[in-house]
């Protein structure tokens, strides 16, 4: 069987890696100790699945023995019923195993979220779905690192943004990005008219200096005084900056730390970022078919989600997928909706892939 065949050079150099972790020079390398370790993990799960394969195939052909044995027929039917289906679903695993990954997918994300149509309903909305994201990456034991906010001074937000750091962030977020709408009744409406607003979320993977080499030179700096909503936090020096990248006209501003060197360090963050993403959304611009894949991600303008307080209840409209249970959802209870997003992309790679 060819996919068996694949799946036998991935055990072999899974056992090969096994064999260097346990040398002495290897080890006494950290750097490359934790290379191998890296690339060890990566394969155990296909290893896993040949393992089962293995099992399972091995299972059907010892009850196809059996099955000249009138007493033991009924019994080796069912067993060998029982294994064959488990079998479809551990080769489907396989083939969807040796795709190939989006190699952003281990990288952590930057999370920009803008409140959109409706004012300060809106952006009371963005700052729901910010304090989701923050929920959920608790609740994944991530790390939240709140790069530049605004807010409204009434408890919106007009537009903030974060890094999450963690174990393959960004594969398990690159789906948000896109229009999120809300209807409900706003708490400043008093005939009980259900309103509808809007918020979009954008999620870049998070650039490291290697992804994105930026020449100082193209880079316009200018500091300012920061202040806050309300004249609230006003600094008495220029600490806030702003760089314009002159190739490509983007432009990041960070006011949020009192040190201008912080300030610059997020601002350079998101600016490596954002040129990243700029790069690899003209990249997929050309790649119709491989954008279908991707469920919509990275769109801005495309309405994603919808978030209906009245039926509590959350569609993604990508998918077909409703659930009624949004107060869990905005509790940061995202793992449902993600799972589900993450086999459609799976599938749909398979589809194309055969």
């Amino acid at each position: 069987m060819q996919l068996a065949s694949q799946f036998q050079g991935i055990v072999e150099k899974f056992e090969g890696l096994e064999r260097r972790m346990s040398d002495p020079d290897i080890i006494s390398d950290q750097k490359k100790y934790q290379e191998i370790v890296k690339q060890h993990s990566e394969l155990k799960r296909g290893v896993d699945l040949f393992r089962s394969h293995e099992i399972l195939s091995q299972t059907i052909s010892e009850a196809k023995e059996l099955l000249s044995d009138p007493e033991m027929k009924e019994m080796a039917e069912d067993e060998m019923a029982t294994a064959s289906d488990q079998l479809a679903v551990i080769e489907e695993e396989m083939q969807i195993y040796l795709l190939p990954s989006d190699p952003n997918d281990r990288k952590n994300a930057i999370v920009e979220i803008r409140s959109g149509t409706g004012g300060e309903e809106a952006a009371l909305f963005a700052a729901d779905l910010y304090r989701m994201y923050v929920k959920y990456a608790e609740s994944m034991g991530w790390k939240v690192e709140v790069l530049s906010e605004q807010d409204t001074g009434l408890g919106g937000i007009k537009e903030v943004s974060f890094s999450i750091a963690g174990q393959e962030v960004f594969s398990y977020l690159k789906f948000e990005s896109g229009t999120h709408r809300v209807q409900r009744v706003p708490h400043t409406e008093a005939s009980g008219r259900i309103h509808t607003s809007a918020a979009t979320v954008a999620i870049l993977p998070e650039a490291e200096e290697v992804d994105v080499l930026i020449d100082q030179k193209d880079l316009r700096i200018d500091v300012y005084r920061a202040s806050g909503a309300g004249g609230q936090h006003v600094n008495k020096t220029s600490s806030a900056v702003r760089i314009t990248h002159e190739p490509t006209g983007v432009v990041v501003a960070c006011q949020d730390e009192r040190s201008q060197f912080q300030n610059k360090d997020k601002a350079m963050r998101l600016l490596r970022s954002r040129i990243m993403e700029a790069r690899q959304a003209e990249v997929h611009s050309k790649e119709a078919a491989m954008r279908r894949s991707q469920v919509g991600s990275g769109d801005r303008s495309e309405k994603i989600r919808t978030y209906n307080f009245p039926q509590s209840r959350v569609t993604d409209h990508r998918i077909n997928l409703t659930i009624h249970a949004l107060d869990k959802i905005l509790e940061g209870d995202l793992g449902p909706i993600v799972t589900e997003l993450k086999k459609h992309e799976r599938l749909e790679k398979l589809k194309s892939a055969l």
